[in-house]
């Protein structure tokens, strides 16, 4: 699978390739700091991502302005976007499946409970049909 990882903590970009790395799957990331970045590469590249993974909470352009940006679009509509965040705000969870979202994955503290979900998502869209259309 093709991913975008858009994230803005240098600490989690690790955490997410670390566990890519240690569950050895073969996913292809491609990393953006954040939405304006994001929003560059999908309009710069041919093959678009399988999956997008999203933060919230980022710096020039919130997670949720640039879901309203991509869900707007008509070619990137479509692109499952799954939130992964620390938010625990329910108003940013409802605005994100009004927006139209996948999912929304709180980020665990715990290393290994992050490991855990990271690989649930991973495993789910890697089978899903959607990726395959």
């Amino acid at each position: 699978m093709n991913i975008l990882f858009i994230e803005d903590d240098a600490i989690e970009t690790m955490k997410l390739q670390r566990t890519v790395s240690k569950l050895q799957l073969k996913h292809h990331i491609t990393e953006a700091k954040n939405g304006e970045q994001a929003l560059e590469i999908l309009h710069s590249t041919k093959q678009l991502p399988d999956i997008i993974l999203l933060d919230l909470n980022m710096p020039r352009m919130s997670g949720i302005e640039f879901l309203g940006i991509l869900k707007a679009n008509e070619t990137l509509k479509y692109l499952p976007t799954i939130i992964l965040t620390t938010s625990e705000n329910r108003a940013d969870l409802l605005e994100c499946y009004r927006i139209g979202i996948a999912g929304y994955v709180i980020k665990p503290l715990k290393y290994e409970d992050y490991e855990q979900k990271l690989q649930r998502i991973l495993e789910y869209w890697d089978i899903n049909e959607l990726v395959k259309a």
